[in-house]
């Protein structure tokens, strides 16, 4: 990730705009809103650097730049600085990272306890927590086979990620690839069944996680009706 390139496309707007305020802008015709939606993407990719930025020296160097005057220092310096700068950044959103997912590991572990120590739930050997909803009285599928569900899947805090009740429309795709313990998990229902699944986030997607809704070390939690096999 080159932070700094983002940066140059941040001095862009901050000059064009930075002394008229954000309400002057005018949203009329085409080129502008181009060029506000331009603004908000750049302002996104920045988010990570907000604390490390210095408004007033980011105005100058891109003044300098547009007035074609000599840069202020040398470009062995810049070079060295933005190097230095992009590993920081880097070093700051590991750091967030591992905190994140201790954090979340730590909260998932006492949700399983608590889950798992309920009578409706049943914990595989592999660390699966299900429950099952509804019985069905179809055949079971196996890693080879296309399953066609209907699911919701949402993080310990009940906040949703993903459902295709949102979308009106049934998912099918192999039982195979998708993460081990939804894998797992199909595996054991039958054909017309309901059951929650807790999968720990081992059996999910570990430390990396989804980004950007799924942090590290997440456990998740999905709602699953079997409709067929195919």
């Amino acid at each position: 990730m080159e932070i700094h390139r983002g940066i140059v496309g941040t001095l862009v707007v901050a000059t064009l705009f930075g002394c008229q305020g954000t309400d002057a802008a005018s949203l009329e015709s085409d080129d502008q809103k181009a060029s506000y939606a331009i603004g908000l993407d750049v302002g996104r990719s920045l988010s990570a650097a907000r604390d490390h930025l210095d408004l007033d020296a980011l105005v100058t160097g891109i003044d300098d730049a547009l007035a074609e005057r000599e840069q202020r220092i040398s470009q062995d310096e810049v070079t060295r600085v933005l190097t230095a700068f992009d590993q920081t950044l880097r070093a700051e959103m590991e750091a967030e990272s591992e905190a994140e997912g201790l954090r979340n590991a730590e909260e998932g572990a006492a949700y399983l306890a608590e889950n798992g120590a309920r009578d409706a739930v049943e914990t595989t050997s592999s660390g699966l927590q299900y429950e099952v909803l509804r019985e069905g009285d179809g055949e079971r599928p196996e890693a080879t086979d296309q399953a066609t569900i209907h699911y919701r899947g949402t993080l310990i805090d009940d906040t949703e990620f993903d459902s295709s009740y949102e979308r009106d429309e049934p998912a099918t795709f192999g039982v195979g690839q998708v993460i081990p313990g939804f894998a797992e998990g199909l595996q054991l229902m039958p054909v017309g069944a309901h059951y929650r699944f807790v999968i720990p986030s081992e059996l999910a997607y570990g430390q990396a996680g989804s980004p950007p809704s799924i942090g590290p070390n997440a456990t998740l939690i999905f709602e699953v009706e079997l409709l067929g096999i195919q």
